[in-house]
């Protein structure tokens, strides 16, 4: 199976402004053929730094991709530091500075004479002509590793790769596929993860298996390696079913579906109906479920009930209730979830409560502490969580942990 890196080019990715996004899309792409991405560098605009990451990823990696740093101004230092790394020479390629010089005399500008070094190519480098922006790409065979270099803007460099580079990706990596599946998991850190899954993916190279921990939810990757699609699929159904048979009701999609999706699918399916009274979590949990489309079958209400007033003359929670045990309590919980039902005449009311920090909380009540209620026409009952983190941690957490909550309670 082929093996792959890309770097990511231009000291504008290693500042909070810029992203590199290329190489997410990259790799979904070099995958589909089933090359495998073992590393990818982001290297800013400096030649020694460039010149040792190319020269190390040549030796360690069959195929290498760079994405920026082909344009015409003086830190554009790509094609240079890989001709220096390669041995060669830079060479002007005269159709190249002709196709320049028409695309600026069509916009009735004149090329500045800096655009000439996007003529320069290396030399014995196939010309992966770039119909969307001046800096044409490099497809170079070096002993046994292909080198591309793409310009990095996504609307030129997506279509260079797409019609140029894949073909040829494809011919030499033969007819390998990679196959992803993800369990996504809920009510387990990834220590309680780890431990009931690793005696049974340990067995495995092929599928091999990653834990990656994301808002507050385990998610589990299992990759496959075949030559089929079906094959692959049969080996990520032994394992998949092998970790279903452990881990049980803590997955809550096997497609890679949120929370809020695979919640929503069972209030459909079963023709329930939500409505939702939020504390702490400050209208959290009705966004993430609007934020599903079709969500107005299923969700009527929601209401931001952050004063103690709210509660009591928008939910009818009883002021002595309030008083008694406070706005932050199982019972005041409770009640949230059965009044927004019996205002929104929904199948089912959640209520959340609680303390998000970073202030307001007390050695008895302290912050993370949160009661989260769920009622239906029968009864309401709360449970009572304290989570670590800060503010945005602990109210994201409240909201997995609600919508987990009403999804065992109606599974």
């Amino acid at each position: 199976m082929l093996n792959a890196e890309i770097i990511a080019i231009g000291s504008e990715m290693l500042t909070p402004f810029r992203l590199d996004t290329n190489s997410l899309w990259l790799t979904e792409r070099l995958n589909a053929m089933g090359i495998d991405v073992k590393l990818k560098t982001i290297v800013g605009d400096d030649e020694a730094r460039l010149e040792e990451t190319i020269r190390d990823a040549m030796k360690r990696s069959e195929i290498v991709i760079s994405t920026g740093g082909l344009g015409p101004t003086e830190d554009d230092i790509t094609r240079k530091i890989f001709a220096r790394a390669l041995k060669r020479q830079l060479i002007l390629e005269q159709s190249i500075l002709d196709k320049l010089r028409a695309r600026f005399a069509r916009r009735n500008m004149p090329m500045p004479e800096i655009n000439a070094r996007q003529a320069l190519v290396i030399n014995g480098a196939q010309i992966l002509e770039n119909n969307n922006g001046t800096a044409p790409g490099m497809l170079i065979t070096e002993g046994k590793c292909t080198v591309v270099l793409l310009p990095g803007p996504p609307r030129e460099m997506k279509p260079i790769f797409d019609t140029l580079v894949m073909p040829v990706l494809k011919q030499r990596a033969g007819d390998m596929l990679i196959v992803r599946r993800c369990l996504n998991i809920f009510g387990l850190g990834e220590s309680g993860v780890d431990e009931l899954a690793a005696p049974i993916y340990l067995k495995y190279r092929n599928p091999s298996t990653t834990i990656l921990f994301k808002d507050g939810q385990i998610e589990l990757h299992l990759t496959a390696q075949s030559r089929s699609e079906s094959e692959a699929g049969s080996l990520l159904d032994e394992l998949a079913g092998q970790l279903d048979e452990v881990l049980g009701e803590y997955i809550f999609s096997r497609r890679n579906e949120t929370l809020e999706e695979v919640v929503g699918e069972l209030l459909k399916l079963r023709g329930y109906t939500l409505a939702t009274a939020e504390s702490c979590t400050g209208g959290l949990l009705a966004g993430r479920i609007t934020d599903v489309p079709g969500s107005s079958e299923y969700f009527l209400e929601g209401v931001v009930s952050y004063s103690n007033e709210a509660k009591s003359d928008l939910l009818g929670v009883p002021k002595k209730l309030i008083k008694e045990h406070g706005a932050v309590s199982q019972q005041v919980a409770e009640a949230m979830a059965a009044g927004i039902r019996k205002r929104a005449g929904s199948t089912f009311g959640i209520g959340v409560t609680g303390i998000a920090g970073p202030g307001g909380g007390s050695e008895e009540k302290p912050v993370g502490l949160v009661y989260i209620a769920l009622a239906d026409d029968t009864q309401a009952t709360a449970r009572k969580l304290i989570f670590p983190g800060d503010r945005q941690f602990i109210r994201t957490l409240s909201v997995n942990a609600a919508l987990d909550m009403l999804r065992r309670r109606i599974k």
